[in-house]
Formats: structure tokens, sequence, C-alpha cells
């Protein structure tokens, strides 16, 4: 099987939709509906982790789900 690089690229059969370890920015600001600036910001301001590979930018998974979890507002 050809490597793809995201999992939307993936043909259907045979995918098996695992959540991945890590996700580069701009798919980061797919998964969360936040712009890239905000994504660097939140990377600035320590709220979100990364993880460096040469000059790519992964934002681990977790870090997203976590983040998000943090600023959800509890039900009333």
């Amino acid at each position: 099987m050809k490597p793809y690089a995201t999992p939307e690229k993936l043909p259907i059969t045979g995918y098996l939709p695992v959540e991945p370890v890590s996700v580069r920015i701009p798919s980061a600001a797919k998964l969360t509906g936040l712009s890239r600036s905000t994504l660097y910001n939140l990377i600035k301001a320590g709220e979100l982790e990364v993880v460096k590979v040469g000059s790519m930018t992964l934002v681990p998974y977790d870090s997203l789900r976590s983040f998000i979890e943090r600023r959800r507002e509890p039900k009333k």
C-alpha cells in the first residue's frame, strides 16, 4: 500500500479510524476550528505542547484534546 500523508487522503477500504499521535498545524486548525495564528499564540503561551522535528511542528493529539477539555464550560 502506498503511504499517505493524512487520514483524509487514505482510501476508504482498509482505513481503520485510529486517533493520530500528532498532527501538523494546518490539521490542528481544522480539527479545532481555531486559526493558525491562534494556535501559534497558544503554543507561545504554553497552552499547547508541540514537538519539533526539523522544521516541522507537530502538535500531539492528546495536547489538543486536553486543551479543549480545560476550556470546556461546565454544564449548567
